[in-house]
């Protein structure tokens, strides 16, 4: 495999989480917020993030899959993947979400199916509110419309690993966003 290409900086990605946490605390000041990440990818920008957001905060996690067959990992990277657009709920979250302030935390937007699906879930839970963070958007890939309320950085379609995105469950614990070559 060739080498990676830093795309997004540890440095660049602390801040611009720094500057996501700030707003959250800005929006919701004196107010109790649950963060929802998406497993897996979501761990390490949702445990960054609620260091940065000073309210009450407590943390859920909720996993989904797409339905399809998957590409073996090489064929993946070069040319993409792209579910049925089916969703299953792999592990649902611990608690109730009625009258809550609700943000889930996603690692990258992408095609908008598993947000759309999530958000659709959560909003006849009947929450208080419900936010969207996500530290990757890649609108170039979009299926469904869907905008977060909270976004990192827009990036190009590029195959991406680092900071919980992985590439065969590996690279997730790069501190930086990294391009995989897809040649």
């Amino acid at each position: 495999m060739a080498a990676l290409k830093v795309l997004l900086s540890r440095e660049d990605i602390a801040q611009k989480v720094a500057e996501i946490g700030a707003k959250i605390t800005r929006d919701f000041a004196g107010e109790s917020i649950v963060l929802i990440g998406v497993l897996k990818g979501a761990t390490i920008f949702l445990s960054d993030l609620a260091r940065h957001i000073e309210l009450d905060a407590s943390f859920d996690f909720i996993a989904v899959s797409s339905y399809g067959n998957r590409p073996s990992p090489d064929q993946e990277l070069k040319a993409g993947w792209d579910s049925t657009g089916e969703v299953r709920l792999a592990k649902d979250v611990d608690q109730s979400v009625k009258d809550k302030i609700i943000i889930l935390v996603e690692d990258i937007l992408d095609t908008g199916l598993t947000l759309t699906y999530l958000k659709q879930l959560f909003l006849s839970r009947q929450p208080k509110e419900l936010r969207i963070a996500t530290l990757l958007d890649k609108p170039s890939r979009r299926k469904l419309a869907l905008e977060a309320d909270y976004v990192g950085f827009t990036i190009p379609d590029e195959f991406v690993v680092g900071y919980g995105l992985d590439y065969a469950e590996r690279y997730r614990n790069l501190p930086d966003v990294c391009i995989i070559p897809r040649d």
